[in-house]
């Protein structure tokens, strides 16, 4: 069976990880999300993660080189052997264009980027309206799944706060970064015919539906 290789793509806020968790469950895919993968190479303490560890300490972007070969050490292990699913890199085409190369010297080649699309008001709606109690960390949403009482979690009653990152102003900055990064990447992948666009507005259900049809399609067209 063809070995399926994906990149998940999409604003914050979009659902993907919630489509991933779906994904690594309906094709048995390890889930590589680029943050952690970093963070474990440093905690191992291995060479590349006392690299990356220098310019994290000083407060300087880890190098593409870096980053994607702590990337492909993952790849590289028995559990990438059939496939994989990578969150949070690239992030740039300059990236991308990296990844490519680490991939070719390796006879693979990537299945797809998945692009989940929402447009930036909804963003705004959907994390500006989430709240989190303050003692467990429990998750509403002031409009989709709101608490009895607007200042205090149903099950413990401790006081609900907004975080920093799902203020207003905080992501529409994050959405300038995300924009600023990810057009250029868009249009990479569509230049190679690799990128699949999907409806993050759709319900989760759906969303997940024509993901795994256009998976179980380009499975399909490369075992042909």
């Amino acid at each position: 069976m063809a070995d399926l290789n994906l990149v998940l793509m999409g604003p914050p806020g979009a659902g993907k990880g919630t489509q991933a968790e779906r994904l690594v469950d309906d094709f048995d895919l390890p889930y590589f999300a680029t943050g952690d993968i970093l963070r474990a190479a440093v905690v191992e303490e291995s060479d590349l993660g006392k690299e990356a560890k220098s310019y994290m300490d000083e407060g300087d972007l880890v190098p593409d080189d870096i980053i994607c070969r702590v990337i492909m050490e993952r790849l590289d292990s028995g559990e990438a052997q059939d496939g994989f699913l990578l969150d949070g890199f690239p992030r740039t085409a300059g990236q991308a264009e990296t990844l490519q190369q680490a991939l070719d010297k390796r006879s693979r080649r990537l299945t797809a980027a998945l692009l989940i699309e929402v447009e930036d008001d909804e963003v705004v709606r959907r994390l500006s309206g989430r709240r989190i109690c303050k003692k467990n960390g429990h998750v509403y949403h002031l409009e989709f799944d709101p608490p009895k009482n607007p200042d205090a979690c149903d099950q413990d009653g401790s006081r609900l706060i907004q975080r920093d990152d799902d203020k207003e102003e905080t992501v529409r900055k994050r959405l300038e970064v995300y924009h600023d990064q990810t057009e250029p990447l868009v249009g990479f992948y569509e230049d190679r015919g690799l990128l699949r666009r999907f409806d993050g507005e759709r319900p989760q259900d759906d969303v997940n539906g024509h993901i795994r049809a256009t998976l179980a399609t380009l499975r399909l067209e490369a075992e042909l």
